[in-house]
């Protein structure tokens, strides 16, 4: 553990490797995405409960937990299970580099929403990050236009990008008052619940597919949750939030190597050129985030 915090960049290549492998593991699903989404869930929940019930101070914090903060969180957690459900169901109809570049926006949907719904303000600078990542998102629909299921599927990434910007945007309000282990895990349990529930409105069985969807939902909780956006986390303590963000930015590069390999799936040029727009667009906004904090 010494070494580790002592190059702290192993564990940033780590969560790199962890959020990247989500799209691959999803695509050897053989489940509908909400059962998918929903075994990733219960799978954390499951692997987060001995660290949250065998330490004294946590449970009395969980216990403690007042009602409108839970209620914050269990909303939170309906947001997370939309952008599971979308992004999987998007994986199933574009290719990796087109799903995993477009769900990248959601910093910018963030950006927006915090200034929309928490008065925040942006920058002409800002304003202008905004204006090409978009404009990248445009690119990639319009390399995916031959194909009306990849442009379904394009749409569905955006929608999920704008879920999960939602629930940023709760925890950024919740995690002032809750700690980030209480607040997960609550936020996780209620999505546990929520895609359960999805999958019984739908009359969609949660069995039936095989192991691979149980198997699927365990390498998504073990590396995309816990080694990914957990790690992430930790890494906050040794680095600014603007590196940890922009590291997230690899995972779409990462992810279309590792789907080029695996299912041969080639980037267009236009596919190129709008994701160097998108991830161009968001490190140059988290540079005028950053200079904006100083």
């Amino acid at each position: 553990m010494k070494y580790i915090e002592k190059y702290p960049i192993i564990m940033i290549i780590v969560g790199v490797l962890g959020i990247s492998l989500s799209s691959i593991f999803v695509k050897y699903s053989s489940a509908p995405s909400a059962v998918t989404a929903a075994y990733r869930l219960l799978w954390t929940v499951v692997l987060m409960s001995p660290v949250v019930f065998s330490k004294k101070a946590v449970r009395s914090e969980l216990s403690q937990t007042k009602g409108k903060t839970a209620l914050l969180c269990a909303l939170s957690g309906f947001f997370l299970a939309v952008h599971f459900v979308l992004w999987f169901e998007s994986l199933s109809h574009t290719t990796v580099a087109s799903s995993t570049t477009i769900v990248c926006t959601e910093v910018i949907w963030v950006s927006l929403g915090y200034c929309l719904f928490m008065k925040g303000t942006l920058s002409k600078k800002a304003m202008l990050c905004i204006g090409i990542t978009l404009t990248g998102s445009f690119f990639i629909a319009w390399s995916d236009a031959i194909s009306y299921t990849h442009l379904a599927g394009d749409l569905l990434a955006l929608l999920a990008a704008i879920a999960v910007a939602v629930y940023m945007l709760i925890g950024r309000y919740v995690r002032k008052s809750t700690s980030t282990t209480i607040y997960t895990y609550i936020v996780y349990a209620s999505c546990a619940i929520v895609l359960v529930i999805m999958c019984a409105f739908q009359k969609t069985s949660l069995l039936g597919y095989g192991i691979s969807p149980v198997v699927v939902g365990f390498l998504l909780a073990v590396f995309s949750t816990i080694l990914g956006h957990s790690i992430f986390s930790w890494c906050l303590k040794y680095f600014s939030p603007s590196f940890v963000s922009a590291s997230k930015l690899c995972e779409p590069v990462v992810s279309t190597i590792f789907a080029l390999f695996l299912f041969n799936e080639i980037p267009t040029v236009l596919q190129v050129f709008g994701a160097v727009l998108i991830i161009g667009g968001n490190l140059l906004y988290s540079k005028v985030e950053k200079s904006a904090s100083e």
